[in-house]
């Protein structure tokens, strides 16, 4: 497929997560593109403009439908904010390096996300039971309660097995998990250092910490991972607006372990 041409998605529906996100279910108008978990498309429209938005579903062997969790914030996705039902999108993709999911097996996977950062690592519990982890813990901060995304999935991931922990910065009243920012329910969670693998999404000041409890408790930098997906606009590595050293995050990224990305200027470090 050409990464340059765009090609036409219908959507086919549309859930209101919070006020300012809308999970879009997309149809492909002709063929199916691959993906995985952690990679992106180009999504926007003629004459507008397009933003790299991460797959919040993948299709599969049951479904050819796909999903993509936007935040309207912006010039392009204000106006994907006005589209509806049966309205087309344009798409470029899928681009950039994933999650290492074939590192899991054997492994305590642990996912820590925050606000949107939930959409990028969905696709990784969907697929829990193909990775073979010796166990899961999800870690999901949110400004409140009302911000929080997928929360009729998050009771059903409970229900597979994933240990799921929640906290919000403005509790409200009725709530009834933690209160507080996200590294301290990191702090106090039982790891075994060299059998844990992390995949961290969010603010980039909320990885930066995250991983800071991780590497406290002695987890090798190559196996924190995080997705750095900024700046990003061909797709291909080719306007270099996404260089971070030596790497261009939409080609080389947007999923980084720590390793990598150790030693340079706005590292995350």
């Amino acid at each position: 497929m050409n990464p340059y041409l765009p090609f036409k998605a219908g959507i086919t529906g549309i859930r209101r997560e919070t006020g300012d996100v809308r999970t879009f279910r997309l149809e492909l108008k002709n063929g199916l593109p691959s993906g995985a978990p952690g990679q992106f498309n180009m999504v926007g429209y003629p004459g507008v403009g397009e933003v790299p938005i991460s797959f919040s579903l993948l299709p599969s062997k049951d479904s050819p439908l796909f999903e993509h969790t936007v935040r309207a914030v912006g010039r392009v996705t204000d106006f994907l904010a006005g589209f509806g039902e049966g309205d087309e999108i344009f798409l470029r993709g899928p681009f950039g390096r994933g999650w290492p999911v074939n590192e899991v097996k054997g492994k305590h996977l642990v996912l820590i996300s925050g606000g949107l950062g939930l959409a990028p690592v969905r696709p990784v519990i969907q697929m829990a039971d193909q990775l073979n982890a010796k166990r899961i813990t999800l870690l999901h901060g949110a400004r409140d309660p009302e911000s929080i995304l997928f929360e009729t999935e998050l009771k059903e991931w409970r229900k597979k097995g994933i240990d799921v922990k929640l906290t919000v910065d403005e509790p409200g009243e009725g709530w009834r998990f933690h209160a507080g920012i996200i590294t301290e329910i990191i702090r106090p969670l039982k790891i075994e250092a060299a059998e844990t693998l992390a995949f961290i999404c969010g603010p980039e000041i909320m990885m930066r910490f995250s991983a800071r409890e991780l590497f406290l408790k002695n987890v090798p930098r190559s196996n924190v991972h995080v997705s750095i997906e900024r700046r990003m606009r061909c797709g291909t590595g080719l306007c270099g607006h996404c260089q971070h050293g030596i790497w261009f995050v939409c080609k080389d990224g947007p999923v980084f372990s720590y390793q990598e990305l150790s030693g340079y200027p706005d590292a995350l470090l």
